[in-house]
């Protein structure tokens, strides 16, 4: 099928348009009759709709063919006069130098064209007009740290010591020693503690060492002392008093880790002993030596640990004041310990624990000079919780039960309930407090009896009261029970020191000391009370 074509349409010509547009102007010319165009005389006269027709159909001009007259305000003075030269206006653009075309104007994006054209041609080259720095604004510039000016060594800012009175101590290898060394007077009314001591005025000195290892996965401590007492007046006394203790702590692979210990002490057999020799010349010495080894292992948060001990008692000949000695050497014995643990951290700060222990208390002697064989097999079972809220408050408490049997039946078990802690709290910034509390199962070679058991308590309190002043306060309480007896002790002893330093290498030392023993038993009580001045020296 052929495609159908649309219609042309038929425009009309422009004779056709003359015709009607002449139809038009006659209608209006019929209605409207003259119109006014101007009622000013004077202008371009009156005008009629059919002029006006006519004109624009033949293409005319439609201006005026005489200008009209300017305008004159009846003030006069009120318009410039046309001669008189117009002021130049602030935003008008600079006349064209001489010889120079005016710029004839632009469209806006020729202008805008032309602008980043001489924008892009500007020589950013600075010239002397270029503004110069001040010679103060060179100060802040940096400068070769050689050519700096040096600061007067007086005028150095010192960092602020938290206790600038601290022994600084010496480097020997890895370790940090600091010594010191105390010597003063002390004033007793018991010079040796017994029960029928007298006053004297003693020369005491006293030797220090500490030692602390500067490794970096490793830790070991060492403390060591040695106190030498001689009379100056009064009772005869020259003793000697020392120890040491030393712990050294293992990081291991895979969570282990290793802790040994080691300890040495030798004294005079006090008053507040269990067993009391009458008529000495003076008290025998004491020593006890060993150590502990441990291994602990962490599994998540549940914990591990054995533990091995093993520690000597020995006890000197007595002198007697009539002549002779006495010997104690059936006193003289070695237990040995083994202890497992088992503890479950709860939180970072608390882990409660419960542990066993088995042990042999062993006499160098089978039979004692009394007949009896005191060697005996220990068990006891613990339950405690571990502390550790960092620097403010720290330590482990635990309570339980222990029980010694003896090979000899003829003497009785030793059973009773047990509680043993160490608790260290900083209620503030230069306070210390320690509350340590023991049970302690003692052996006697008394025919018939078992031996003791003490329990004791002490608090400590150390307070820097001023940087240079550092005071402190210990208060103790004991009691011992005796077995197969009514017999009982009580040991009460409390001191209270102050340390004024001068510096940090001298410092002054002054003690008040007071113990008291009281017992039901015969030739027990001691009373003794003792205050001492004195000079310490420490590097």
């Amino acid at each position: 099928m052929p495609p159908v074509r649309p219609d042309k349409t038929t425009r009309p010509g422009r004779g056709a348009l003359q015709a009607l547009l002449l139809a038009a102007t006659a209608a209006g010319a019929v209605s409207a009759g003259t119109v006014q165009a101007q009622e000013t005389t004077g202008l371009r006269g009156a005008l009629t709709a059919a002029d006006t027709n006519s004109g624009l159909l033949a293409g005319e001009d439609a201006r005026p063919a005489e200008a009209a007259p300017a305008y004159v305000p009846v003030s006069p003075g009120a318009l410039p006069e046309e001669d008189a030269p117009r002021p130049p206006r602030i935003f008008a653009a600079d006349p064209a130098l001489p010889g120079e075309a005016e710029a004839q104007p632009q469209s806006p994006v020729a202008a805008a064209a032309s602008r980043a054209a001489a924008a892009a041609e500007i020589d950013q080259t600075p010239t002397g007009t270029v503004r110069q720095p001040t010679v103060d604004s060179l100060e802040s510039e940096s400068l070769d740290r050689g050519a700096q000016r040096a600061q007067a060594i007086e005028g150095l800012d010192r960092p602020i010591e938290e206790n600038p009175y601290e022994a600084p101590g010496i480097t020997f290898g890895t370790f940090i020693l600091k010594p010191s060394i105390e010597q003063g007077v002390t004033a007793t009314s018991n010079a040796d503690s017994s029960t029928d001591g007298s006053e004297a005025v003693l020369s005491e000195t006293t030797l220090r060492l500490n030692a602390v290892s500067d490794w970096s996965r490793h830790s070991a401590t060492v403390d060591a002392f040695g106190t030498f007492r001689k009379t100056l007046s009064g009772q005869e006394v020259d003793d000697f008093e020392g120890g040491v203790d030393a712990v050294l702590d293992l990081e291991l692979a895979h969570e282990y880790r290793a802790r040994g210990t080691f300890t040495y002490s030798a004294a005079p057999e006090s008053a507040a002993s269990p067993v009391v020799i009458a008529n000495t010349v003076e008290e025998p010495i004491t020593q006890r030596v060993g150590g502990t080894l441990g291994l602990q292992k962490d599994m998540g948060k549940a914990r591990f640990g054995i533990t091995g001990g093993a520690i000597h008692d020995s006890y000197g000949d007595a002198d007697l004041e009539g002549g002779g000695t006495l010997s104690q050497s059936d006193r003289d014995a070695t237990l040995y310990t083994m202890t497992l643990r088992a503890g479950y951290e709860i939180s970072p700060a608390l882990t409660p624990f419960v542990e066993t222990e088995i042990g042999r208390n062993q006499y160098d002697q089978e039979v004692d000079s009394a007949g009896y064989q005191r060697s005996s097999d220990r068990y006891a079972v613990r339950g405690g919780l571990e502390l550790d809220l960092g620097e403010k408050f720290s330590g482990e408490v635990a309570a339980g039960w222990v029980r010694e049997d003896f090979d000899d039946d003829r003497l009785d078990a030793l059973s009773t309930p047990t509680v043993d802690g160490l608790l260290r709290w900083s209620p503030e910034r230069g306070t210390d407090v320690t509350l340590s509390g023991s049970t302690i199962l003692e052996g006697t070679t008394t025919a018939g009896e078992s031996g003791s058991v003490l329990y004791s308590s002490r608090i400590g309190i150390e307070r820097q009261i001023r940087s240079n002043l550092t005071g402190g306060a210990l208060l103790g309480v004991a009691y011992r029970n005796y077995s197969q007896s009514d017999g009982y002790d009580v040991i009460f002893d409390a001191e209270a020191s102050l340390t004024w330093w001068l510096n940090r290498y001298a410092g002054v030392v002054t003690r008040v000391e007071h113990e008291t023993v009281t017992s039901n038993l015969s030739d027990r009580d001691a009373k003794t009370n003792s205050i001492f001045l004195g000079l310490k020296l420490q590097r």
